[in-house]
């Protein structure tokens, strides 16, 4: 059952802010920042021919530090422009700069603009980067060119990031969707480690690999993985949520099933220690455009309150809404027949939660499709102060289509940081 907040609706959209900082807010300001234009050229040696893409795709998270200014943000790139062709009747997965390696960066939000003040590239072993393409052949959908006729290697380094967060000593962990895994990196960006479920290889890996997550997670559907990221206040345990159901048994079963699954991780173990079943909305009375398609629903975001309520990003590509889940209450099955997968049926497969356990409870905290302007993929949630919220969009880098000349023609859809009340 969903709790509806006691503050209304009306009350919400009409409290877009932006967070009080030490200069006079502008107009601008109140709206929020728009990240300009950065040819990839220009934001990242090494690339040769950017076909007129800019840099997007920086709303994959957000991340704002405890005591930093409250217009200060980290922000991760997803696995660089990507798109689909279709050839022979076959539909490609592309790679229009397939040399774009992700990347971390802080931007400050001044001005109306989001401004990129520091970039650490994300690399393994040497200082050698880590790329956006696909691991393992099989296990993911094979990458091919802008045009979709050649096809482009595997790389076992590669990494699709959709989660971040800041550690107090200056380091990172992310969250990805390839694997799905976890990584943890030093203060320059460099992968100390890599978590991935038990079972994963990928031999030639640059950086440190261990398969200790739950071998369920091989069941991830297809660009489904671990998509949001939120840390504990005392930093002793990180939660990352799947993006989707997994496809446990078959992939008819992900596109019909709400449940889905939000882990909790102890960095210093290595170690999964809670799994919790989130039940998603239905999708037809969630966003009425996509009703039939239960598969568009999907978490983007996870953000930490407290010890023990998380705010969950639950969307559609059109459709936002922030719920906060209180993991008390919540049965914790990690390492229960939920995490078998001969267990029949399978979480997935139920009809609603399984007898014997209780999904994470949720209350609507906001629904951003109230709010005037808010872009549609919401990715990226954070916390400034105990009654704003900062949301970001991943904007896919602009990519539309592409001219004869192989330039792009830009969707228009900026990346935009926006401000929200919380009740």
């Amino acid at each position: 059952m969903i709790h509806r907040s006691s503050l209304g609706i009306a009350a919400l959209a009409a409290a877009v802010l932006f967070p009080g900082t030490a200069h006079a807010a502008s107009h601008h300001d109140q709206e929020g920042a728009t990240l300009p234009r950065i040819p990839l050229q220009r934001f990242e040696r090494g690339i040769g021919d950017d076909r007129g893409i800019a840099l997007g795709g920086i709303g994959s998270d957000l991340f704002h530090e405890p005591g930093a200014p409250r217009d200060e943000f980290w922000a991760i790139t997803d696995r660089g422009p990507n798109g689909t062709a279709t050839v022979n009747g076959e539909e490609r997965v592309t790679f229009p700069v397939p040399s774009f390696d992700p990347a971390i960066v802080k931007v400050l939000a001044r001005g109306g603009k989001l401004k990129v003040v520091t970039t650490i590239p994300i690399t393994g072993r040497h200082g050698k980067p880590v790329t956006g393409l696909p691991n393992i052949e099989g296990r993911e959908e094979a990458p091919y060119t802008v045009d979709g006729s050649q096809r482009l290697p595997f790389n076992p380094d590669g990494i699709d990031p959709e989660g971040l967060v800041r550690t107090a000593n200056g380091e990172f962990w992310v969250a990805e969707e390839y694997g799905p895994s976890l990584l943890h990196l030093d203060r320059r960006g460099q992968v100390v480690e890599r978590f991935v479920p038990k079972g994963w290889s990928a031999p030639g890996v640059n950086y440190p690999v261990r398969d200790t997550l739950p071998a369920i997670l091989n069941k991830r559907t297809y660009n489904r993985g671990f998509e949001g990221l939120t840390v504990s206040p005392d930093g002793r345990s990180l939660y990352a949520a799947v993006q989707s159901p997994l496809s446990n048994p078959d992939k008819k079963t992900y596109k019909a099933s709400r449940n889905t699954r939000i882990l909790k991780f102890d960095p210093r173990r290595g170690q999964v220690t809670g799994e919790y079943v989130y039940r998603f909305e239905d999708v037809c009375s969630f966003d009425p455009a996509s009703c039939g398609s239960q598969n568009d629903m999907k978490i983007s975001g996870l953000s930490m309150l407290d010890d023990h309520r998380i705010l969950v990003d639950e969307r559609t590509d059109k459709v936002a809404r922030i719920y906060t889940v209180d993991l008390r209450p919540a049965t914790d099955i990690a390492g229960s027949a939920w995490d078998d997968a001969a267990t029949a049926p399978s979480l997935e497969k139920n009809a609603g939660v399984p007898a014997g356990v209780t999904a994470l409870p949720k209350t609507l905290a906001v629904d951003l499709a109230a709010v005037p302007g808010i872009p549609g993929k919401i990715e990226g949630i954070a916390p400034v102060g105990r009654h704003t919220l900062a949301v970001i969009n991943d904007n896919d880098f602009g990519l539309g289509t592409f001219g004869p000349d192989g330039r792009l023609i830009d969707s228009g859809v900026a990346t935009r940081l926006r401000y929200v009340r919380l009740p």
